[in-house]
């Protein structure tokens, strides 16, 4: 859309000589003929490029500082693969700023709401759609959580790495490995982290992985590893399923015997999966449909 220019830019400017006539005559010649390519067709005009839906990562909050800061670190991973992408936080509890204030900040348009979270739980089923259609002013798309899927494994492989745990473990009949996650009492949620638990156990070479959780489903962290110690399975590593630090995180941790990774945080694999979901809402929901969580999507999508 072409500007109205002000009244006074308007007004034409004195013509004090010849010379100043002919400057402004070959000035509008020149601007009309870069409308004209060399075989006398009209150019194209040049329109601006509609910019992309926001990105609103959607985390849960925590009370523990370093959640909020993780987060941030990861959204800045997300920036530097994606520059020209508007990218936001915005917090279902406990931290500033909560989704609502978020998606009033972020004006009329379209975006796209990415949870944070792991796995197919209340608050993404349920308090995402409310949010997304509370904010009118917004064309908004809900994405799929960012659990199951092979990226993450990947990250939660390299945390064991990174804590101790070595490839030659695999081999060890006494070995296993409790994947310690948050939990919900809906059991959409048990179904995705065993998903990822035996995509773990695959990429660990078919040591035996167990879901283990913090709190609304069972078992617990101490539970899981009392079954695994009753199968004679006495070297036990924690693989941290939390996307940053906070309470579940720590408890789950002071829970392991030996290994226990750190969260999954600003993993390099955590920022292209935040993407993934991102193009992927772009691509098969419509602006206003609910959650992604058709079956396929829950394999290697």
């Amino acid at each position: 859309m072409t500007e109205t220019a002000p009244e006074h830019a308007r007004e034409p400017l004195p013509l004090d000589s010849t010379a100043q006539l002919l400057t402004r005559i070959t000035s509008q010649l020149g601007n009309q003929l870069s409308l004209v390519s060399l075989n006398g067709t009209r150019r194209p005009m040049h329109r601006t490029r509609r910019s992309a839906p926001t990105l609103v990562a959607v985390a849960h909050g925590s009370r523990d500082p370093r959640a909020l800061h993780t987060v941030l670190e990861l959204l800045d991973r997300v920036r530097e693969l994606r520059p020209a992408l508007d990218v936001r936080l915005g917090h279902i509890e406990l931290n500033e700023p909560l989704l609502p204030d978020t998606l009033d900040a972020v004006g009329p348009g379209d975006a796209v709401l990415v949870p944070l979270l792991l796995g197919r739980g209340h608050h993404v089923r349920h308090d995402l759609p409310l949010a997304a259609a509370a904010a009118t002013h917004l064309r908004t798309r809900v994405a799929a959580p960012l659990g199951p899927h092979p990226l993450l494994v990947e990250a939660l492989y390299e945390r064991l790495l990174e804590a101790g745990w070595r490839d030659a473990n695999g081999t060890d009949r006494n070995a296993a490995v409790v994947l310690a996650a948050a939990g919900s009492r809906d059991p959409r949620s048990d179904v995705d982290a065993r998903r990822t638990a035996a995509l773990l156990s695959d990429r660990l070479g078919g040591v035996p992985v167990v879901p283990a959780y913090a709190s609304a489903a069972t078992p617990d962290v101490p539970a899981a590893l009392r079954a695994l110690a009753a199968r004679g399975r006495h070297r036990v590593a924690l693989a941290s399923y939390f996307t940053a630090p906070g309470r579940f995180a720590t408890v789950s941790a002071a829970a392991a015997p030996g290994i226990a990774a750190a969260p999954l945080g600003a993993h390099p694999a955590m920022a292209r999966l935040l993407l993934h979901r991102y193009d992927q809402a772009l691509a098969t929901t419509a602006p206003g449909q609910a959650p992604l969580t058709h079956p396929h999507l829950l394999a290697t999508a």
